[in-house]
């Protein structure tokens, strides 16, 4: 199964390091973020969940609760978890998914064969409130995420589903951002009253609104 950027995030109910939980009552009215490892005590997947666990405040303050999984189970997560914790200096307070069966990792697609035949990806989603796949960034198994880089495409992605907006490469929170063409030069002072700057008929900025 093939899943592209605007399908429904599939639902399932699985067995995690925190007990059974089923992915959408998880989630409820939050963004979420799925990412996958390719096994347990592996030991680019443990920096990668030590990080989560650091920026859990940054995760909180934007409203996304984040989900790890891994083709181990549910007591090697829990194993693996106290040396995450001893080594990263952090917490690991999010569920890692048990997945022996690759029930998971084949709903969403997370074994590449020419990869590898048994172990998944680095997949990672990006699920909006209403189970929406926003984001897809899928890394080979031996290099490690850049999680400020979930972060600032989380912040991209809940602007601009609130204004009619783009973000310009390598925005951060905070700085101007671009005003779609569907709205007409003559009409952005009205929907952009902070102002704004016409560089090309086609390319329009405007200080980020929500700021």
């Amino acid at each position: 199964m093939s899943i592209r950027l605007g399908d429904t995030a599939p639902n399932f109910k699985s067995n995690t390091s925190i007990g059974e939980i089923d992915f959408y009552e998880y989630l409820g009215d939050s963004w979420g973020v799925l990412f996958s490892h390719p096994a347990d005590y592996t030991p680019v997947c443990t920096t990668e969940l030590g990080r989560t666990a650091a920026l859990k405040d940054e995760f909180e303050k934007r409203n996304v609760k984040v989900l790890a999984i891994s083709v181990d189970t549910a007591d090697s997560h829990k194993g693996w978890i106290n040396d995450i914790n001893e080594t990263q200096h952090t917490s690991v307070e999010f569920p890692i998914i048990a997945d022996p069966d690759k029930v998971v990792a084949n709903l969403y697609d997370m074994i590449h064969p020419n990869a590898s035949e048994t172990l998944t990806v680095r997949s990672l989603f990006v699920i909006s409130p209403d189970k929406k796949i926003k984001l897809i960034i899928t890394y080979p198994a031996s290099t490690g995420r850049n999680f400020n880089e979930v972060l600032r495409v989380i912040d991209s992605l809940q602007l601009t589903a609130k204004y009619s907006v783009a973000t310009p490469a390598d925005w951060q929170d905070g700085e101007d951002v671009i005003v779609m063409n569907s709205i007409k030069t003559e009409d952005i002072a009205e929907k952009f009253p902070k102002g704004h700057t016409v560089i090309k008929p086609y390319l329009r900025t405007t200080p980020q609104p929500n700021k």
